[in-house]
């Protein structure tokens, strides 16, 4: 049954982002499409021999040889998830998921360290990968996993659109770098961000579905892309759910208070999803929650008066069932209207909105330890920590009874 268990759960852990002189294009690039199927096509393929004329330094796929030269991104993929693509949650059940299902634990790497020098496998035969490099697996989805193949460099067009170089590749640093408008559209992110159309699904709907869902928004009628939001300014952070910053301003957040009786609060805390460009949240892994409570002068909660409503979709933790899907789509709004005597001591009204961004990780890991993690336990308490911790509140707004204007809570 564990075996199972994980296998459906990292199902959805790929929840676990002109010339230079002035001259004309030689070549015309190929299509986004095109380059985007070639590239990722998975799983990927070693890259074998770097060329004679390599440095170490040019022929490594550490991060930190990339950081040479590009300390800026570097700095910036080191706090991001893509980084952590490979943390303890995701190691402490690979550990038990390789030895009983190869296969599966291959797959689950195709988004979460995707090179094939990180994968202990050779996934054709299931041997071991004589190119296999330990340090660079637990790197999660390093530079070279997006812009290196066959130690051939590629990324975006420069700030001004261009494509070549007035320089001769073989002066340039790693051959230069083959430049392609793919890097800036939807359709780069959407291989560990889309399931196939046949993919796992729950009540009619795929477990992972953010590029349809973007694909479907006004987001993408006006041409606004994941990396406009994800990778702003060309930046490499990714954040998502677990950036308080990020989540704020992707939503309209205001209480409305409305005609009231003496001594009693009235208000409506309303959420609205103007500027996420996809259902908010995205994933089964996260839950927000609406919160409306009484508090007394010392602002601690009136016991009874707590009152809430959820956004997320929830599902059991075999991947079995969805339990609810109370998601926003964008432009979709969601009201918690709060009605209440001020009683008990209260002084004044508190609304908040939570955010608990791996919400089903904590109840799976937690799961998990009670039924036995086997050789990945440590990782496993280690990452049920990080779970915990990850929460954090988003807004919150205080409004007060007219009798306790005076007592601050």
């Amino acid at each position: 049954m564990m075996c199972s268990m994980r296998s459906r759960v990292w199902a959805a852990c790929a929840l676990l982002v002109a010339g230079c002189a002035g001259g004309a294009l030689s070549v015309r690039p190929e299509s986004v499409e095109t380059f985007v199927a070639r590239h990722w096509r998975m799983p990927l393929a070693p890259q074998g021999p770097p060329p004679a004329r390599y440095t170490p330094l040019e022929a490594s796929l550490s991060p930190e040889a990339c950081g040479t030269c590009h300390p800026a991104q570097l700095a910036d993929w080191r706090t991001s998830t893509h980084a952590a693509a490979m943390g303890p949650g995701v190691a402490g059940q690979l550990v038990e998921v390789l030895a009983r299902e190869p296969a599966t634990a291959l797959t689950c790497q195709h988004c979460h360290a995707p090179l094939a020098e990180q994968a202990p496998l050779v996934a054709q035969t299931l041997a071991p990968n004589p190119a296999f490099d330990a340090a660079l697996r637990a790197r999660g989805i390093p530079c070279a996993a997006c812009h290196v193949r066959e130690h051939a460099r590629f990324g975006p067009p420069r700030r001004d659109g261009s494509l070549d170089s007035a320089a001769p590749r073989d002066t340039l640093p790693h051959g230069g770098v083959t430049r392609t408008p793919a890097y800036l559209a939807s359709e780069f992110c959407r291989g560990c961000h889309q399931f196939e159309p046949d993919g796992y699904a729950l009540n009619g709907k795929l477990l992972e579905d953010t590029y349809a869902e973007w694909k479907a928004s006004r987001f993408a009628a006006a041409g606004v892309q994941c990396q406009n939001c994800h990778m702003p300014d060309r930046r490499h952070l990714w954040r998502g759910i677990h950036d308080p910053d990020m989540v704020s301003s992707g939503l309209t957040i205001t209480v409305v208070e409305d005609e009231r009786a003496a001594g009693t609060v009235a208000s409506r805390l309303v959420v609205e999803n103007t500027g996420v460009g996809h259902r908010f949240p995205t994933y089964v892994t996260p839950l927000v929650v609406l919160r409306a409570e009484l508090i007394d002068a010392a602002g601690r909660p009136v016991s009874g008066s707590r009152v809430e409503r959820r956004i997320g979709r929830e599902v059991t933790l075999d991947l079995e069932r969805e339990v609810s899907d109370t998601r926003l789509a964008p432009g979709e709004r969601v009201e918690l209207a709060y009605v209440h005597a001020f009683e008990g001591g209260a002084v004044a009204a508190r609304f908040s909105v939570l955010v608990y961004p791996d919400a089903f990780y904590t109840a799976f890991f937690e799961a998990l330890l009670r039924q036995g993690a086997g050789r990945g336990e440590d990782d496993i308490r280690r990452a049920l920590d990080d779970s915990r911790r990850s929460a954090f509140v988003v807004f919150e707004k205080v409004v007060r009874s007219k009798a306790g204007l005076n007592r601050p809570p």
